[in-house]
């Protein structure tokens, strides 16, 4: 992929969605770091219609589910249904077997049902009764939830969140952004009048993630990716003031994700080595779910960020 596809896919999106360039490039690197993604934003940012439109770009098949507390795990990932004119059982097959499965509002679904996404994004396969199915490729994980509510909703357990590649945060749009979203939507709120094209296909998605794993990553990179875990798990070494806020440190899951997210990064610019520039542009949004706030943090209102923000600046470059 070079740079001028990327430009192109921010064309096809830039007819649907406007601003947000830095959350496109940030799920465009997920898509070629072959990670979950989730998104946390107020209600009414167009958080799904991103997704929808960047799985209509990449020419991939989507599947969108809206999570709430009645939903059952066969309603994602599918049935063993008995047919009585055959005698046999049939699998029917849930939403879950697609390229890009939207779960909206993530946290409104109790654990089991959240549970029932795990193997997919683990293994991409699933198990429905005593069959497992594979999933097609690509298969992605877009989540969303709403950061405001607590009512009626179930967090995600950490060993969940380790799961998705990144925790992407959209804010609200400028004030002349706002005003280009007012005059778009008075013309049209039907998507197909946008004519938003098709750039690639889910066989192409796949060779450009094959690639992005061929990224060359120096050994003094690999050491400076493992100080930065280094440092959320003994904070005193590196002498960080906000470390007495970190409960646990981040595990080893996501040592390889800022691995694979560094590539995709130098990858979407044109360079077949990584820097660590690279890892410093995607160390925010893999670590910001990953690096548990304890109870004195939370009260105090400390944000994972702020503590991401003190380790890059204190852990050494190589």
């Amino acid at each position: 992929m070079s740079r001028l596809n990327i430009s192109n896919i921010r064309v096809e999106m830039a007819k649907v969605i406007v601003g947000q360039e830095k959350i496109i490039d940030a799920l465009i690197r997920g898509i070629l770091a072959n990670g979950h993604i989730l998104i946390e934003g107020v209600p009414g940012l167009a958080k799904t219609v991103i997704i929808r439109t960047l799985a209509h770009v990449l020419g991939c098949d989507f599947n969108r589910v809206q999570f709430t507390i009645d939903l059952l795990p066969s309603d994602i990932i599918g049935i063993n249904s008995f047919d009585p004119k055959s005698g046999e059982y049939k699998i029917i097959k849930g939403p879950i077997f697609t390229n890009v499965l939207i779960a909206d509002e993530i946290n409104r679904a109790s654990p089991k049902v959240q549970a029932a996404l795990l193997e997919g994004m683990a293994e991409k396969q699933v198990t429905i009764g005593k069959e497992t199915q594979h999933l097609p490729k690509p298969f992605f994980v877009f989540a969303t939830q709403n950061p405001l509510e607590s009512l009626g909703t179930y967090p995600l357990p950490q060993a969940q969140l380790d799961r998705f590649l990144f925790k992407i945060v959209i804010h609200y749009p400028t004030p002349n952004e706002e005003l280009t979203v007012i005059d778009q939507n008075l013309n049209t709120s039907d998507f197909n009048a946008f004519e938003v094209n098709k750039l690639f296909s889910p066989k192409e998605i796949d060779e450009l993630q094959e690639l992005v794993k061929n990224i060359h990553i120096s050994k003094d990179i690999k050491k400076y990716v493992v100080n930065i875990m280094d440092a959320t798990r003994n904070p005193k070494k590196y002498n960080l003031k906000l470390g007495e806020y970190i409960d646990i440190g981040c595990g080893p899951r996501a040592t390889i994700a800022i691995v694979q997210a560094a590539k995709a990064e130098a990858f979407m610019n044109e360079r077949d080595y990584v820097t660590p520039h690279d890892v410093k542009e995607v160390g925010y949004d893999v670590l910001r779910h990953r690096l548990n706030i304890n109870y004195l943090g939370q009260a105090k209102g400390i944000q994972s960020d702020k503590i991401i923000q003190e380790i890059l600046l204190k852990v050494p470059l190589p």
